[in-house]
């Protein structure tokens, strides 16, 4: 999911706190999502509902591999701490978490990275966050795998073995091919990339 990042003038003698802010725009505008990436907010609108029909065909493959059991869980909207701030964290579309997740909470709703075995994302307006923003976060935060649905550019992105701010591994896939995800997911997950990109399409497009 896309965001857009949002800047406000504070005094800068008083502090001040991200998570209070990102508190009251969810409460004043619900259904929207907020997140805190490098100390910035990012505001996600109410996504529209093809992004919602790729989550549910992708939920598919996942479930089918087995991964919902007792050794691992398929979440929607389930909330990473990320290490490049204080106080930032992110909320991905869909993941693959141990099991164990509940013994890894951290403040706000958010989880330590390292339960954490797959971090998607479904590109909406504002695509260019999630091709680059959220990649590097997930990166940092050691996130072993992370997808990217390109709705813009009908493509799927698998990303794999970061390192630093960045994935070492970048494979860019088109309509009419087949992705197994890495081993590391947990069991062998099969991605029909056309299929995918056809539910994110709007009728108009």
């Amino acid at each position: 999911m896309s965001a857009a990042s949002v800047e406000q003038p504070f005094d800068a003698d008083e502090p001040f706190s991200l998570t209070a802010i990102a508190d009251e725009i969810m409460e004043r505008h619900p259904g929207y999502r907020v997140e805190i990436i490098g100390g910035h907010l990012l505001v996600t609108p109410s996504p529209d509902a093809p992004h919602a029909f790729v989550l549910t065909d992708l939920m598919v493959p996942f479930l089918a591999a087995g991964l919902h059991s007792h050794e691992s869980k398929v979440a929607q909207n389930v909330a990473i701490k990320l290490p490049t701030g204080a106080e930032d964290y992110c909320i991905p579309d869909l993941v693959v978490v141990d099991a164990d997740i509940d013994d890894h909470h951290m403040e706000n709703n958010a989880y330590d990275p390292v339960c954490f075995r797959l971090v998607l994302e479904v590109t909406s307006t504002n695509w260019r966050d999630d091709l680059k923003t959220k990649v590097g976060a997930y990166a940092e935060a050691k996130v072993p795998v992370h997808v990217v649905v390109d709705r813009k550019h009908q493509r799927l992105h698998v990303l794999t073995d970061p390192d630093g701010s960045e994935y070492t591994s970048h494979r860019v896939h088109a309509p009419g091919e087949s992705v197994t995800l890495p081993d590391s997911v947990g069991a062998e997950v099969v991605l029909d990339v056309e299929q995918i990109v056809r539910a994110g399409q709007k009728k108009s497009d």
